[in-house]
């Protein structure tokens, strides 16, 4: 009986040692003192401040925009090597995972040398095309997976009486690949909110992120302003990784579906 204890225990050890600091932050983000180390009442006033409005939207529109670029390559890419077997197709499938598996500080120096020789003016223009870099792979990963497990013969089936290849995507292939998509664009959306190591090396003096606001903020201390920041940026991505998961079960759940009706 101890033995089966132990495991229990090891378990709510890494909770309270994980999940204790993630509350105290998210509690210290209502205090109305001006140190995070003095409790002086309930307070909202943090949340009002119009620099952090500012930084909350940047980093939406970000997260937005290169999600939906995002959504067309990745989704493209996975459709065209679905329908084309060729020998290289794993080597091309792992070479488009390589952004999100190269360490960010190389992909940031990367972009901000090769935006410097284009002359492009550092901003939301260039922000968009780097998260975009690695957003694609939660994309295109998630939709092959799926393409993988889909039946071919409800297109074939589809072509055979007299529709055309859009509308054979539009009401076939598209209501079954959209969980993984929407489940690929909510882990790229979580990914791209939170980054902050490339969105330095490519963001410009008039545009400020969220995650580079609250690293500029830390060279000061923790205040409960970072406190605050924190705890928007973790409410935004626990929403996209929930919304991940559900729609990640529900495609599993189709591909075993089809793969039993087979």
């Amino acid at each position: 009986m101890k033995k089966k204890k132990w495991p229990f225990v090891y378990v709510a050890v890494i909770t309270v040692l994980t999940y204790i600091p993630i509350l105290l932050t998210v509690v210290y983000s209502f205090n109305a003192s001006k140190l995070t180390s003095v409790w002086e009442g309930f307070s909202l006033k943090l949340f009002r401040d119009r620099d952090l409005g500012e930084a909350l939207i940047n980093s939406l529109i970000l997260a937005v925009l290169s999600c939906a670029f995002a959504v067309l390559i990745g989704t493209s890419g996975a459709l065209g090597m679905s329908r084309r077997k060729r020998k290289l197709d794993d080597a091309v499938a792992y070479v488009s995972t390589l952004p999100i598996m190269i360490p960010e500080i190389i992909l940031g120096m990367v972009f901000l040398s090769v935006f410097s020789l284009m002359g492009l003016p550092f901003g939301m223009v260039t922000l968009v095309i780097a998260h975009t870099t690695f957003c694609v792979p939660y994309v295109f990963t998630m939709v092959r997976a799926r393409l993988v497990g889909m039946d071919r013969s409800l297109e074939e089936a589809a072509l055979d009486l007299g529709a055309t290849k859009w509308q054979v995507f539009r009401d076939v292939i598209l209501p079954q690949i959209l969980p993984a998509i929407l489940s690929g664009v909510l882990l790229a959306f979580a990914m791209s909110f939170d980054d902050v190591v490339i969105s330095i090396f490519v963001t410009g003096p008039k545009v400020n992120t969220l995650p580079v606001k609250i690293y500029t903020k830390l060279k000061t201390g923790v205040t409960p302003e970072i406190n605050a920041l924190a705890t928007v940026m973790l409410f935004v991505i626990l929403l996209c990784l929930a919304g991940a998961y559900v729609l990640g079960r529900k495609s599993q759940t189709a591909v075993e579906k089809a793969a039993g009706g087979k």
